[in-house]
């Protein structure tokens, strides 16, 4: 049985140097891609549902008053709650920035259980223009972001734009551990999917960049107020009508919250789940691109049965090194994260809690988000 077991995670670990290399060429891919001229710049309306405050967030807020983009475009904010904290920083960047136009909307109707999108469908009537962003609150751009991301709608083929982000770690162990998954493994995710499918199918919240007759071709907002990943769902559906979703060259930034451990864990599974609950085939899928996890679990057998073990050990220097290639030519040159070199050594940490949270998105399906328990069922929430 250990000799079966020896040759099963062998199997396994060629899958996730399969990857490996899939992922180099992907990212080698997204770099030479080509990409329509600067210079296309219509109006936008940029829409950021708020709830709450953080250090950060004030200077997020800067970065989108201080774009270099030829175009006309507003800034709408809106607050469940006028008594909100995040209220304080809108009113501050107000004062800072007289001359663009940023208006609070105050957004009390609960439509769904997710209150963001609830909040967007009621900020959305105040949008004047026929395109319009989405970003998150602790999102920070460069002053090119909207240049980049809007010359994409030059072709009327375009739906949506969606763009990859860097993560700022916090000082914790839990918050370093999912700055370097997200570098790493999930944007290297995100990068194998755009090659392999030929094209992107779904979005990040990082950035949804739509028109409004695209928006409309889904039936609008109000069909996702009861969809936790609400962002991959509006991509997919954009996608699914007909329209194409571009992968814009610019990256954006967010910062990661001093997790503890606990908290890095609970956040982990809750995105499993919802990944899961969103792409199940892809997901499961996931057990075959953990190469340097099942090429550390493969020595153990190697070990007991008292043979095979050079080859054992060949696969697992093969896969960490190119488990660390992945992580270099992605978070380098892709998101330019200043912070993977620093954090290289957390590598196989990070890979065998992956594979824990992977099998811990199976073992159920209610998720903590935002103070409350759900239930998740085919991508949507109901309190449990």
């Amino acid at each position: 049985m250990a000799a079966i077991f020896q040759y099963v995670l062998a199997g396994l670990t060629l899958c996730g140097i399969g990857f490996y290399l899939i992922a180099l060429w992907s990212a080698r891919h997204f770099l030479r891609a080509g990409r329509p001229p600067l210079g296309f710049a219509p109006p936008v309306s940029i829409l950021k549902p708020l709830r709450g405050s953080d250090p950060a967030q004030l200077h997020a807020f800067e970065s989108h008053c201080q774009q270099e983009y030829t175009g006309e475009y507003e800034l709408i904010f809106g607050v469940a709650d006028a008594s909100d904290a995040a209220v304080a920083n809108v009113e501050a960047l107000r004062r800072q920035f007289p001359e663009r136009r940023i208006e609070l909307v105050v957004c009390p109707e609960v439509l769904g259980t997710n209150r963001k999108v609830s909040s967007l469908v009621q900020m959305l009537p105040r949008a004047r223009f026929e395109h319009v962003l989405i970003n998150d609150s602790d999102i920070r751009v460069e002053p090119d972001y909207l240049a980049r991301v809007m010359r994409h709608f030059a072709d009327e083929k375009v739906g949506m734009v969606t763009a990859l982000y860097r993560p700022v770690p916090g000082r914790t162990l839990g918050s370093r551990l999912e700055a370097l998954g997200i570098s790493t493994e999930f944007m290297a995710g995100v990068l194998t999917a755009r090659f392999l499918e030929k094209g992107v199918h779904f979005a990040l919240g990082s950035t949804l960049a739509f028109t409004r007759q695209a928006l409309a071709a889904i039936g609008g907002l109000e069909t996702l107020v009861d969809y936790l990943a609400d962002d991959f769902e509006l991509g997919a559906r954009i996608s699914a009508a007909g329209y194409r979703v571009e992968l814009a060259d610019s990256v954006v930034e967010n910062h990661i919250p001093d997790y503890s451990f606990d908290e890095f864990m609970a956040h982990q599974l809750r995105w499993g789940r919802s990944t899961r609950s969103s792409r199940p085939l892809g997901y499961t899928g996931l057990a075959l691109t953990f190469g340097l996890f099942w090429a550390m679990l493969g020595v153990v057998p190697a070990w007991y049965v008292g043979r095979g073990g050079r080859w054992a050990l060949a696969l697992l220097a093969a896969a960490a090194v190119l488990r660390v290639a992945v992580a270099l030519a992605v978070g380098l040159p892709v998101l330019r994260d200043r912070y993977v070199l620093r954090d290289l050594w957390l590598l196989p940490l990070r890979d065998v809690l992956a594979f824990v949270i992977w099998v811990g998105s199976y073992t159920g399906s209610r998720i903590h988000w935002r103070g409350e328990d759900f239930v998740l069922e085919k991508g949507k929430i109901r309190l449990a």
